[in-house]
């Protein structure tokens, strides 16, 4: 059996098809997102999280326009 057939398997071992059909994978991604969430928020990548990184460039981004603004 090939990985096709595998993931096949493992797809079948998720319950409810019958009465959710393909929303039964809903909570999986949800708990998926908030982890991915949690990652970014506080694993850190030298000394800044993906925040830090964009909170930064938001700054840069409104001080370059006042500059330009005025």
């Amino acid at each position: 059996m090939g990985p096709k057939g595998t993931l096949r398997r493992l797809l079948q071992l998720v319950p409810g098809k019958r009465r959710f059909g393909m929303c039964r994978f809903l909570p999986l991604f949800f708990l998926l997102g908030g982890a991915v969430e949690w990652t970014m928020i506080h694993l850190r990548a030298g000394r800044e999280t993906f925040y830090d990184v964009y909170r930064r460039k938001q700054s840069e981004r409104q001080y370059k326009r006042r500059m330009e603004e005025t």
